[in-house]
């Protein structure tokens, strides 16, 4: 399996306390006018007037809205690989890969409800990458999640194991979309026929 590079869209990293929550106010300045506005009318100067910060303290950390956006979504990515290890914390060690898969479901659908400016932007900017294959946001996920369920099921991540994960990933993303297009909650029935997916289809590697 090959391993899939993170992009670094920080033109700085943030050395101290002081520097990393300006970092934080900037994002989440960011992820609220992201659900204010939508991407194509988020500005620079909107953010950090919104995060109490100069302009030039934005330029600092990113060089325009494209890598703002960018690393809120991996900001996200982390949010998410930390929230679905904190559930599977707390599953019993028995082999059981359903509830692992749940657990997965149900982080996403608890950030998508959540999470402000996730609706628009979880785990990539809402356009086709630049970058190419290495920077497509599902593949950056499925790769995390393989980790994660080799880690919990004591599996060998593998290509298989990735590609059905990918697949996984792909479905699961366009069916939660229709989800919250029915309901801005996530419609029940809908949620229930994806999780119902991800067991048919994920079952085929993990029995």
């Amino acid at each position: 399996m090959d391993p899939v590079p993170p992009a670094h869209p920080l033109r700085r990293t943030p050395i101290q306390q002081r520097s990393a929550d300006r970092l934080a106010r900037i994002l989440e300045a960011c992820a609220e006018l992201l659900d204010e506005t939508g991407y194509e009318n988020l500005s620079t100067r909107a953010v950090a007037l919104r995060a109490g910060v100069p302009i030039g303290s934005v330029y600092r950390f990113f060089g325009n809205k494209r890598a703002m956006v960018i690393a809120l979504a991996h900001r996200n990515l982390d949010h998410y690989t930390e929230g679905i290890a904190e559930r599977l914390a707390a599953l019993p060690a028995d082999g059981d890969w359903r509830p692992v898969v749940d657990a997965v479901l149900d982080e996403y659908l608890a950030m998508k409800r959540t999470v402000p400016g996730f609706a628009l932007v979880d785990f990539g900017i809402p356009a086709p990458p630049a970058e190419g294959p290495a920077a497509d946001p599902n593949r950056l996920v499925a790769v995390r999640l393989t980790e994660l369920l080799g880690a919990h099921l004591g599996l060998t991540p593998d290509a298989a194991l990735e590609r059905a994960v990918l697949v996984a990933v792909e479905a699961t993303d366009a069916l939660t979309k229709l989800a919250f297009r029915t309901d801005p909650a996530g419609d029940p029935d809908i949620v229930a026929e994806i999780r119902a997916m991800m067991h048919a289809y994920l079952a085929r590697v993990l029995d």
